[in-house]
């Protein structure tokens, strides 16, 4: 019953991503790495706040700071850096030159962990580092790969005859992804 129910929601009439909020220890110091790490720049912010933030922009989106000093206390942080692990919550931006990214953190003496994605193929790049707050950033090519959404990927199932590996314009995930729902789907009806 609820598969029928989101089917036949209507989406939100969403536009796009307006901003990112984050909690941080000092608004200063979080905003001069924004504005010199990642080319942010300040933006009026509505006077009517009664708590001490700021809020920049650039690239179409917007980082909101609100200052936290006891965002340690609150969250059970530590203060000394964590590994940079790419599975953790990040915020992603798209770059034309990888390798800049990575000349320029290396002059500024920033640590970062580098990955690579392949699909079919294609290539990209990421470079993950952390803001002052340890907040995850990701800098990367991720255009590279197009975006197809899982409903045009045909389904065809894992295993054909002789348990080879079924080839399919989907990549594994898409597959694996299309077979679970397919399943859920089948599991549902009775």
């Amino acid at each position: 019953m609820e598969i029928e129910e989101v089917s036949s929601c209507e989406a939100l009439p969403l536009l796009s991503l307006n901003h990112v909020s984050l909690l941080v220890r000092s608004v200063w110091t979080s905003v001069r790495f924004y504005e010199d790490v990642l080319g942010f720049f300040l933006i009026k912010r509505p006077s009517s706040f009664n708590f001490h933030g700021a809020w920049l922009f650039n690239y179409g989106i917007g980082i909101h700071l609100l200052e936290n000093v006891s965002i340690d206390d609150q969250y059970d942080t530590m203060m000394e850096s964590r590994p940079i692990n790419p599975k953790d919550n990040h915020i992603s931006f798209q770059c034309t030159d990888v390798g800049l990214v990575k000349r320029r953190l290396e002059d500024m003496g920033m640590k970062y962990v580098t990955a690579v994605v392949e699909e079919e193929g294609i290539e990209v790049d990421q470079v993950f580092f952390h803001d002052p707050d340890g907040y995850m950033i990701e800098l990367c090519n991720c255009e590279n790969i197009p975006v197809i959404p899982i409903s045009s990927c045909s389904f065809k199932p894992k295993y054909g005859n002789c348990n080879k590996l079924a080839v399919s314009k989907c990549g594994l995930m898409e597959t694996e992804m299309m077979e679970s729902l397919s399943m859920d789907m089948m599991n549902f009806a009775f």
